[in-house]
């Protein structure tokens, strides 16, 4: 079985599989530099590298965008770390209560908002299932 992307250069067609697994979500391949960069570069490198588990990459992440306040793209890893099974509902909830006294309070706040909304959206989905 033949995928998508197996019509792309190889880094092209790693970096957009890759996105596609740390998101939860299909991918397109798209134009311009900052997205050839951010797929073939951010994902085709770094995020295949050994040394740290895609978990390890996206705690790391989602503890940086708490603490600059990126709760833009934590409404997009958060849900992704919980639909790819690396957080689950109790990790996401001691990962607020931890970074509420690092990242500050307000930023927690958003956070918690993003967690209980994933986790009650993955509830929602289990129970129409």
């Amino acid at each position: 079985m033949t995928g998508k992307f197996d019509d792309l250069p190889e880094k092209r067609r790693l970096g957009l599989e890759k996105m596609e697994q740390v998101y939860g979500f299909d991918m397109t391949d798209g134009v311009g530099d900052f997205f050839g960069l951010t797929v073939e570069h951010l994902f085709g490198d770094i995020w295949q590298r050994e040394g740290l588990s895609d978990r390890d990459r996206r705690l790391l992440l989602i503890g940086l965008l708490a603490g600059t306040g990126g709760a833009d793209v934590l409404g997009i890893q958060i849900p992704a770390a919980h639909a790819n099974g690396e957080l689950d509902d109790t990790e996401l909830r001691e990962i607020v209560i931890f970074l509420c006294h690092y990242a500050g309070w307000p930023n927690g706040a958003r956070i918690n908002s993003i967690v209980e909304e994933t986790i009650a959206k993955a509830a929602r989905a289990r129970d129409r299932s």
